[in-house]
């Protein structure tokens, strides 16, 4: 039985099927020895089949071959999205269905390369959003419940700190949060709920030179993001609500993240 360190890598290659055979036995001993990256595991295929039976009905169908080429970063995206970009999250999330995990952040990654650093942000952050507000069960890592470890955790793998920001006034409340990744970096993804089920997101990464703010508008049935990049934040708040709705929210949550700061 072949030997060696294996880490996070290795469970996206073996969810993804490419595991070498001969390492399996050693990868499956690693994971009972090892509780914490055997629970990452389960949560990976919890969210790998979550997604699968999003896209049920269109994993089947070919993606087009123009979409593909976006995607994958091997044609220009500003001349294939005047219209709208949302898009570009559900176009990857059905290569990721399609073609395992950890390869859709890594092509996301590279998605608008041509663009500022906020609209990669924004289409990071709806991405996210699009995946996770639908799931029920597997949304969040981290529950509301353990708001002081996730804030933490989260604070500790991102790079910043990060406070979940109180936004009962606006009628939301929080479920919880997960790390995503974003780029060559991390990111952190808060959501929350209304009393009747309608779902925004707080997407969260270090970001440093820029400096900046706007509302980056999907498709007319799709979600929108608000951002801004400022003081080593990159902060979007994703959603359905009308757009002053939305900003209202985001300003609220951005000026709760840097009172945190200071706290």
């Amino acid at each position: 039985m072949i030997r060696r360190d294996f880490s996070e890598r290795d469970i996206h290659m073996a969810l993804d099927g490419e595991l070498p055979a001969d390492e399996r036995a050693a990868y499956d001993a690693w994971l009972d020895a090892n509780p914490e990256m055997k629970a990452r595991s389960a949560r990976f295929t919890a969210d790998r089949e979550a997604l699968r039976s999003a896209f049920v009905g269109v994993l089947d169908e070919v993606v087009p071959v123009r979409l593909r080429k976006v995607v994958l970063g091997e044609a220009p995206v500003k001349a294939a999205v005047r219209r709208s970009r949302w898009w570009l999250a559900a176009a990857a999330a059905v290569l990721l269905a399609t073609g395992g995990f950890g390869g859709y952040f890594a092509g996301i990654g590279g998605i608008g390369q041509e663009d500022p650093a906020e609209d990669q942000l924004a289409e990071q952050a709806i991405a996210a959003h699009v995946i996770y507000a639908a799931e029920k069960r597997h949304a969040v890592e981290v529950p509301a419940s353990d708001k002081d470890h996730l804030q933490t955790w989260l604070s500790s793998r991102v790079g910043l700190k990060l406070v979940a920001p109180d936004l009962s006034a606006n009628g939301f409340q929080l479920v919880g949060g997960r790390l995503l990744p974003a780029g060559e970096s991390k990111a952190a993804m808060l959501l929350y709920e209304d009393d009747k089920g309608e779902r925004i997101s707080l997407f969260v990464t270090a970001e440093s030179t820029e400096n900046a703010k706007g509302t980056y508008a999907s498709a007319q049935d799709g979600p929108q993001a608000v951002y801004w990049l400022d003081k080593g934040y990159g902060c979007a708040v994703v959603g359905s609500l009308p757009r002053e709705q939305l900003a209202a929210v985001a300003k609220s949550a951005y000026g709760q993240l840097l009172a945190g700061l200071s706290s």
